[in-house]
C-alpha cells in the first residue's frame, strides 16, 4: 500500500491550501480484481436497465457455488488482505486498544424467574456467552448453556434466542451456524445434562414453551423464503413433521411474529409488513383454540400489546402518529372499547412499554430526549430523572411481573453503560452494573452535545457530537460521522469504548439523526421513506456541510460509515458529495435498490415494496429509485477511498450487491484511491459473531479509516 505523501496530486480534487492536509489513501502496489463485464438489459416502463455485473448474482442462489463468482469474491479478499498485510501491526495495536477496555470476565445483572436466578458470563479468552443459574432455595449453581462449546468448530454461530419451561427442566435454544438466519431448534433436560430427541429444523429466532412445559410454540420458515407463514405449536416427544399449525399467514408481504405478555397469560400473535398490522391474542392456557382478533390490517397502523390484570395494554398509532396507549378488557379487545389512557402528542414520542402486576413503565421520546415514566393502574403518573438531560435510555429484562421495582439501562455518549432498579415506592435507583473498563478512562476528558442543523429545505437536524475536551472548534479536526436513517430505526447516542481510540487521537464524532429514523417521531420516519427517501440523503450531506460551517472539521476531512440501508446511505451521500467525504466504509451496503426492488424472486423484496415502492407495477417508484439508487448512479469521476464489505450467506442484503458495487466502481472511477472489499464467506448480515472476531473486524475497520487520515499509530 502508498499512502501518498504531502504533494500527491491524486484523490478528489481539492483546493491548494487542503492537499497538504489530507494526503489519501492511493492503491495498492499490485493488480487490483477487475470483474469481467457481461451484456444484460432489460426494459421495465418503456425504459432500458442494462447491468453489466448482472452475472455476480449466482443463478442457483441461495446456493452460491458458481466457480467464477467464488474466484471474484476471492480475489478481491486477496486485493483486501495486500491492504492489510504492511498494516497488521497497527490493526493489532487498534485490536488491543478494543480489548483492553473490554472486561475479560463480564458477567451480567441475574434475573429471578421460578425460584432461580438467571445470568450470563464471560470466561476470560471465551468468545462466546456461558448461561448459569443458582437454585435460590440451596445456592447450587449450574451451567444450562455454554455457547463457547457449542461453537466450536463453526466459523459462525449465533443463539437467537434460548427459554427455560414453566417447571424450570427443560431448556430450548435456537442457533445459526451459517448466517442465513435460518435456525434449529434443540432442548436439553436440565435435570441430566441431556439433549431430548427433538431437533427442529427451518425455524426463526424465538421460541416460547407451553404451559406445561410439553410443547414449544415457533415460527416455520419456508423452504425458499426467509420468513414464516405458520406458526406452530410442537410436542415434545414427536416428529416435526406432526407439529400442530395455529396461526396462518398467507400473503408474502407479511412477517409473522409471537410474543408472551409480560404476565405470561397469552399469546400475542403479530403479522406485521411495512405499513400495517394484524394483531391476534390467545391464551396460553387454551393455546389451540382460534386466535382473538385485537384489529385488522389497516394501512399505517402498527401496535404493540401487553396484559396485565383484567385488560390488554396496547401501544397502537391508530389516532395519533406518536402513538397513545389505550387499553381495555380482555373479554372485550375489539378497537371500539379501547380506553385512552395517555395520549399521543406532537412533542412526545411513545416508544415502548411494560406492564407488571401494580405498575406499568413507559419509555418515550420528547424533542428527541429520551424519558421514563411510571404509572399506576389507577392513573398517577410519574418521570423518573436522570443525571444526564440527554441520555439514551432502556427498559431492561424484567422477568418477574410480580417485582416492585423496574430495571432500566442508561448511558451517553461519555457515560458507560448502567444498569440500576428504579424502586417505584422510594422513587430511588438501586446501581447493579457499571460497564468497567480495565484500562481506564475519565469521564471528564470527553464532551457531548446535541446540535440541531439545518438541511437545504429548512428542516431543523438532530446532531449528537463527542469529542476530546481539548479539541480546537478552528476546522482542523477529522472527524468520523455516521448515520442510517430507515425504517424508523433510531441510532441512539450511545456509549463506545471502540470509539476512544477514536476520540484519543483527536477525531471529533457524529450521529446525524437524519429523517427515515425516528429522533422526533414517528413523522421523522414518514419524512424519508417512499417518494421522501431522499430527505435522508439530503439530511446527511446538510449534516455534513453544517459541522463543516461550524468549524468542527473541513470539507474532505470526513469519514463517513454506515450498515444496511445506512451502507445505501453511504452510497448516496459519496455520489451526490464526494469531495466532502476522507474516506467512506459501507457495511453490507443496500446500493443495489432498484434492481432488488425489480426482483420479486427475492424472498425479502415483496415485504420491502412499502418500504421503497414497487418499481415493478409503478412507474413513480420506478423513475425514483433510478433517480436515487446508488449502484445506478456511479458515473466516470473521482471517488474517496471506500472500503466494502458484505456476507456472502446474507438474506437481507445479498453478497452480490456490494460486490457489483465495487465491480462498477472500480471501473468507472476516474481516481487512483483505494477501493477494497472484504467478503465474510461464512457469515451473514450480522458478520463475525464471537467477540473477539467483531473486534478484529472493526480494528481493520478503523485502521483503513485512520490511513485514510494519515494516522498511522
Amino acid at each position: 500500500m502508498i499512502l501518498n505523501g504531502c504533494d500527491s496530486h491524486h484523490g478528489i480534487s481539492m483546493k491548494e491550501n487542503e492537499k497538504d492536509l489530507f494526503p489519501r489513501l492511493s492503491e495498492l502496489d499490485r493488480q487490483e480484481p477487475i470483474a469481467r463485464q457481461v451484456p444484460f438489459k432489460a426494459n421495465y416502463h418503456g425504459q432500458e436497465l442494462s447491468d453489466s455485473y448482472h452475472w455476480l448474482k449466482d443463478q442457483g442462489y441461495p446456493v452460491v457455488d458458481d466457480i467464477e463468482v467464488l474466484d471474484y469474491l476471492e480475489k478481491e479478499n486477496s486485493y483486501f488482505n495486500a491492504f492489510l498485510d504492511p498494516n497488521r501491526e497497527f490493526v493489532e495495536k487498534i485490536f488491543q486498544e478494543f480489548k483492553g477496555r473490554s472486561e475479560e470476565a463480564e458477567e451480567s445483572v441475574p434475573f429471578e424467574k421460578n425460584g432461580y436466578e438467571y445470568r450470563w458470563f464471560y470466561r476470560p479468552g471465551d468468545e462466546y456467552r456461558t448461561y448459569s443459574r443458582s437454585n435460590l432455595n440451596n445456592n447450587q449453581t449450574q451451567i444450562i448453556l455454554d455457547e463457547t462449546a457449542l461453537a466450536q468448530g463453526y466459523d459462525y454461530f449465533d443463539i437467537g434466542s434460548w427459554r427455560v419451561s414453566p417447571d424450570s427442566n427443560l431448556l430450548a435454544y435456537t442457533y445459526d451456524t451459517e448466517g442465513d438466519e435460518r435456525y434449529k431448534l434443540q432442548v436439553i433436560d436440565l435435570r441430566t445434562g441431556k439433549y431430548l430427541v427433538d431437533q427442529l429444523e427451518d425455524v426463526q429466532g424465538e421460541l416460547e414453551f407451553g404451559l406445561d412445559g410439553s410443547t414449544i410454540i415457533y415460527a416455520r420458515l419456508e423452504a425458499d423464503r426467509w420468513h414464516s407463514k405458520n406458526i406452530y405449536v410442537h410436542k415434545l416427544g414427536q416428529n416435526q413433521s406432526k407439529d400442530i399449525e395455529i396461526f396462518y399467514e398467507g400473503d408474502d408481504e407479511y412477517f409473522l411474529g409471537f410474543y408472551l405478555t409480560s404476565d405470561d397469560q397469552y399469546l400475542v400473535l403479530e403479522s406485521t409488513q411495512r405499513e400495517a398490522q394484524d394483531a391476534f391474542v390467545v391464551p396460553m392456557d387454551d393455546i389451540y383454540s382460534a386466535p382473538i382478533k385485537l384489529v385488522g390490517r389497516e394501512e399505517g397502523f402498527t401496535l404493540s400489546i401487553d396484559h396485565a390484570g383484567n385488560h390488554f395494554y396496547i401501544l397502537a398509532n391508530d389516532s395519533h402518529k406518536n402513538f397513545r396507549l389505550a387499553r381495555t378488557h380482555h373479554d372485550r379487545p375489539d378497537q371500539e372499547n379501547w380506553q385512552t389512557i395517555e395520549p399521543g402528542s406532537d412533542d412526545n414520542y411513545l416508544m415502548d412499554f411494560q406492564t407488571f402486576k401494580d405498575f406499568m413503565v413507559i419509555k418515550s421520546r420528547q424533542r428527541g430526549i429520551d424519558n421514563i415514566s411510571i404509572r399506576s393502574y389507577a392513573g398517577d403518573s410519574h418521570s423518573v430523572t436522570f443525571p444526564e438531560k440527554i441520555s439514551t435510555l432502556y427498559i431492561e429484562q424484567n422477568a418477574d411481573f410480580q417485582q416492585s421495582f423496574v430495571r432500566l439501562g442508561v448511558q451517553s455518549m461519555i457515560t458507560p453503560p448502567m444498569v440500576v432498579d428504579y424502586q417505584i415506592k422510594q422513587k430511588e435507583f438501586i446501581e447493579r452494573k457499571t460497564k468497567k473498563i480495565p484500562s481506564g478512562y475519565d469521564k471528564a476528558l470527553y464532551r457531548t452535545e446535541r446540535l440541531m442543523a439545518t438541511a437545504r429545505d429548512g428542516t431543523l437536524v438532530p446532531v449528537s457530537l463527542v469529542y476530546k475536551e481539548d479539541i480546537e472548534r478552528d476546522g482542523t479536526s477529522p472527524m468520523l460521522l455516521y448515520g442510517y436513517g430507515a425504517y424508523g430505526i433510531t441510532v441512539s447516542p450511545t456509549f463506545s469504548t471502540m470509539r476512544l481510540s477514536l476520540l484519543d487521537r483527536g477525531f471529533v464524532y457524529a450521529i446525524a439523526h437524519i429523517r427515515g429514523g425516528s429522533m422526533l417521531g414517528y413523522q421523522w420516519y414518514l419524512d424519508g421513506k417512499l417518494e421522501q427517501r431522499e430527505n435522508t440523503f439530503n439530511d446527511f450531506v446538510d449534516v455534513a456541510n453544517f459541522l463543516v460551517d461550524q468549524k468542527y472539521t473541513a470539507a474532505g476531512n470526513i469519514s463517513i460509515v454506515g450498515r444496511s440501508a445506512g451502507g445505501e446511505l453511504m452510497g448516496a451521500a459519496v455520489i451526490q458529495a464526494p469531495h466532502l467525504w476522507r474516506s467512506v466504509n459501507l457495511g453490507v451496503p443496500f446500493v443495489d435498490v432498484l434492481n432488488s426492488m425489480l426482483d420479486a424472486s427475492l424472498p425479502l423484496t415483496p415485504p420491502e415494496w412499502k418500504e421503497w415502492g414497487n418499481p415493478i407495477e409503478d412507474k413513480q417508484a420506478f423513475d425514483l429509485l433510478r433517480r436515487y439508487s446508488p449502484y445506478d448512479n456511479i458515473t466516470a469521476r473521482e471517488y474517496p477511498p471506500m472500503l466494502v464489505s458484505g456476507g456472502l450467506n446474507d438474506p437481507r442484503v445479498t453478497y452480490w450487491e456490494p460486490a457489483k458495487w465495487t465491480a462498477k466502481m472500480r471501473s468507472t472511477k476516474t481516481d487512483n484511491n483505494l477501493l477494497v472489499m472484504r467478503i465474510n464467506m461464512g457469515a451473514g448480515h450480522f458478520a463475525n459473531t464471537g467477540r473477539f472476531g467483531r473486534l478484529k473486524d472493526y480494528a481493520e475497520e478503523y485502521v483503513f479509516t485512520l490511513l485514510a487520515h494519515n494516522i498511522k499509530q
